[in-house]
């Protein structure tokens, strides 16, 4: 006998808030994830700055880059530990036993980090623009921007891998699979173009690599410019692709 597949629900703007209000509920009561969240990328902008206290213009030149790499890393590390203790509880199991789509879930945890993201984005942008000199050409807004995408991003890519990960230790191993070789790619250390060409091929396809280039786009130009536009659009699509992923490994794990 075959078992009867479920019925895709559509979107449910009310089911999503509600586990976006349940997610946040949940994490206000986490103070130590909260601190994690919102000081430890300003923590890390303020070390940056002192640590090249004799060249500010070598903070100019990577502390840009710097504002959108830490918030991916922090929120892919929160998000995918935060939904595995969700996994392995059985909280998730039960939710999807109610009238609960798989993408009302993907996107409530989406839209709690990314309200997050939000607030912690415009902490660390001030941070660096305000009061710690970052020196850049473009708009703060639009560091903000791609701030907060890498951020969102950075949720997406901790929804996915909680998937493959039976314990919260598992779920931090997957940082060096997945951050750390988009980290020495990405154009932080050396411009992508003088790479290996198979490195910068490789390069080519991660979505960190463009968040680096568009954090440049804006430490050289006053206006957006198309290589701008191209850079946020890929790190966008990225991350809802990679939500989509994440909604496709969301199973019930029944004994």
């Amino acid at each position: 006998m075959t078992t009867p597949v479920s019925p895709v629900r559509p979107l449910s703007l009310s089911r999503t808030t509600a586990t976006a209000t349940r997610v946040l509920r949940q994490l206000s009561h986490d103070p130590r994830t909260l601190a994690l969240l919102m000081l430890i990328p300003c923590v890390m902008l303020f070390l940056l700055r002192y640590v090249f206290d004799g060249s500010p213009r070598t903070f100019d030149t990577i502390g840009a880059s710097l504002l959108g790499i830490f918030p991916l890393i922090t929120m892919f590390l929160v998000t995918s530990i935060a939904t595995l203790r969700e996994r392995t509880s059985g909280t998730l199991e039960r939710l999807l036993a109610m009238p609960l789509g798989k993408g009302d879930l993907i996107a409530g945890y989406a839209l709690a980090f990314g309200a997050l993201a939000i607030v912690q984005s415009a902490l660390a942008t001030g941070l660096a623009v305000w009061l710690l000199g970052l020196d850049v050409t473009g708009s703060p807004w639009l560091l903000l921007l791609v701030a907060l995408l890498d951020a969102l991003l950075g949720t997406a890519l901790g929804l996915f891998v909680s998937a493959f990960a039976a314990s919260e230790f598992q779920a931090v191993q997957f940082m060096p699979a997945v951050i750390f070789p988009q980290l020495l790619l990405c154009g932080l250390f050396t411009p992508r173009d003088t790479m290996h060409p198979a490195l910068e091929a490789v390069s080519d396809v991660l979505p960190m690599s463009y968040a680096v280039d568009g954090m440049n786009e804006v430490l050289r130009h006053t206006e957006p410019t198309p290589a701008f536009v191209r850079d946020v659009l890929i790190v966008a699509a990225c991350a809802l692709l990679v939500l989509a992923l994440g909604a496709a490994t969301l199973k019930r794990r029944t004994a």
